[in-house]
């Protein structure tokens, strides 16, 4: 079969063809979408009700909003309108500006903290796919290896080969890197 019907789309089966990896691809969006969407379902009221702020206070139209308001505080209490004067010292509009400021502070301060967290996850899972692929890999250069070596290949003499083939210990390269951030400290 040349080509396959997935999600909608026509795929190739050729290996030169762009398209080949659309379907893994495909597959992995797939995957994630639905994954937030589950989080999404799991999100608390809470949760909800201070990402729909920040969203909105994130965007130029609330902006808009303030400079609205806040210009037609001023107008009205400097005096340029017919009008009556209700905060001739502005404490008011300047109370109310920090209580906003304040609630505003704290709702991106919780959508932070809750994409922090997410991004702190999604690191872990990098890590982890990043230590899966290190050690397929390393079996992958073992067995090409000794394959090149019984058949008589030049390269699988290779010295630098040996290293290769063994497994990276993760802690210990944590610590040459710890080792190392010392050592240029120390050194500054």
């Amino acid at each position: 079969m040349s080509h396959t019907e997935r999600f909608g789309r026509r795929y190739s089966d050729r290996p030169d063809d762009p398209q080949t990896l659309a379907r893994v691809v495909d597959r992995n969006i797939q995957a994630l979408l639905e994954r937030e969407r589950q989080e999404e379902r799991a999100k608390s009221a809470e949760t909800r009700v201070a990402d729909a702020i920040t969203r909105f206070t994130g965007r130029m139209r609330f902006v808009y909003i303030h400079l609205v308001l806040f210009g037609a505080w001023v107008v009205i209490n400097l005096g340029w309108t017919p009008l009556p004067r209700f905060d001739p010292t502005f404490v008011v509009l300047a109370m109310f500006a920090s209580v906003e400021a304040i609630f505003l502070a704290t709702f991106v301060l919780i959508s932070q903290n809750r994409m922090q967290a997410l991004d702190d996850r999604r690191a872990d899972l990098d890590l982890q796919v990043s230590l899966l692929t290190e050690h397929e890999l390393t079996r992958l250069i073992k067995l090409v290896s000794d394959m090149a070596e019984r058949m008589g290949v030049q390269a699988a003499h290779d010295p630098e080969l040996a290293e290769l083939k063994r497994d990276v210990a993760p802690e210990k390269v944590l610590e040459r890197i710890e080792a190392s951030e010392d050592a240029v400290r120390r050194a500054d």
